[in-house]
Parts: structure tokens; sequence; C-alpha cells
């Protein structure tokens, strides 16, 4: 387990706190939508942080081919149709080149900056001349609305509790999902940033911003600078 991370509930938890089980329930919302809008037909997506293949499985549906990335072999034993890889993020090194590099669930929040960075860089290194990389980012409120719950029309809630600071930025954000059946929860790392500082995060990595992709500014596409 991931230092400052934890998750309960039934069935596997992976190193940053994440419940297999809970990931396999969960239905996909509109990122595959916003995804399939701003990259080419037909795209090779190297899919950093792919879980259990949620959206891996409706970008394959829509005709992309997918690399799918993650740290942990219990989620990525659910990816169907997609060729896996298990390693951390930070530290892949494929000697490949993607039309499309994506890193999406906030993970350019993480609490540890050289962890951050260690994912900024394995976007930039993947990203094909040409290419771009897409990248979630958290919500303005997202740690200040809390607490905070959602109602899923399919029938089971989500809680962010808490969002309590513990030094150096950071902020211990506590989640709750409950379903007729189970609850799970999740406590991670996750460090708010700024339109500005996230731009100075990207340019580190030798990325910009090349569009905010919706009206929250959720999702960006940023292209390498040389």
């Amino acid at each position: 387990m991931r230092k400052g991370y934890g998750g309960t509930g039934p069935g596997a938890i992976t190193p940053d706190g994440c419940a297999v089980e809970l990931y396999a329930r969960l239905p996909v919302g509109s990122e595959p939508d916003v995804i399939a809008a701003a990259v080419p037909a037909g795209a090779h997506i190297l899919e950093l942080g792919s879980g259990v293949g949620r959206v891996t499985h409706a970008l394959l549906e829509r005709g992309f081919t997918v690399t799918a990335v993650d740290e942990s072999a219990d989620m990525l034993a659910r990816v169907r149709g997609a060729r896996t890889i298990c390693s951390p993020i930070e530290d892949l090194d494929l000697g490949e080149e993607f039309d499309v590099v994506m890193l999406a669930s906030f993970l350019v929040h993480a609490g540890d900056e050289e962890v951050r960075r260690g994912l900024l860089r394995t976007c930039a290194r993947h990203v094909a001349e040409g290419g771009c990389v897409l990248i979630q980012r958290e919500g303005e409120d997202y740690h200040t609305e809390v607490p905070r719950e959602r109602v899923d029309p399919s029938g089971f809630t989500v809680r962010i509790l808490s969002a309590d600071p513990v030094g150096d930025g950071v902020n211990s954000v506590h989640a709750e999902y409950v379903f007729p059946d189970a609850v799970w929860t999740q406590t991670f790392l996750s460090r708010p940033l700024t339109r500005e500082q996230f731009e100075s995060a990207l340019a580190e990595a030798g990325l910009e911003v090349d569009a905010y992709l919706t009206p929250d500014g959720m999702w960006v596409r940023a292209l390498p600078t040389a």
C-alpha cells in the first residue's frame, strides 16, 4: 500500500486504495465521448491507470486500439480486448510512442510531487510526434465542497466525506461508495493545483496545453513542446 493511501470493503484493494470489485461495478460516464471528440478516429491510445477497463472497453467499442497500463494485476485481469502492462506509471518506459497518451482519474494530482513529475514524464516519453496527451484534472471545488454526495441513477451513492490538510499543500481525501449490498471506502492523498500550477507542471515535463476540452476545465489536451 502506498503511504497515505488505503481502502476497505469486499475484494482486493490496490496499492492506491482502490477496490477492484467496486471499480468493476462503476458505470462509464462521459469520458469516452470527450476522448473520442479530441483525438483522431482509430488512434492507438496508451491508457495510464486503466483499472478494470471501465473506459478501456468503451474506447475499444469506438474503434480505438488501447494499451492499458496499471500497477494492479488484479485490476488488469478484468480488462478484455486490449494489450495490458502491469507497472507503476511513473516507472514505465516501453520504448514505444503512441498517438494518444491518457492520464485520467485525477492522477496528475498525486500528493507526492516526485510521483507527479514521473507521471508527466511518462506521458511525454510515450507520445508520438504529432500526437497528444489527454489529462483529467480535478474540479475547482473538489476540495472545498465537502462533505458532498451524489446518487447515481444506477442505484449507488458516492460521498466525499472529507479533504483534510496533511501538510505541504496536500489533502487526505476520504471517499465512500454505498451500494445496496456492500460499502467501500478509499483514502488517498491529493494535491490541489490551480490552472497556473498545472500548466507549470506540464511545462516542467516538456508539455503545454493545447486546449481545455470541457467547460469545467477538467479535461485537457496537451502537446509536446519540443
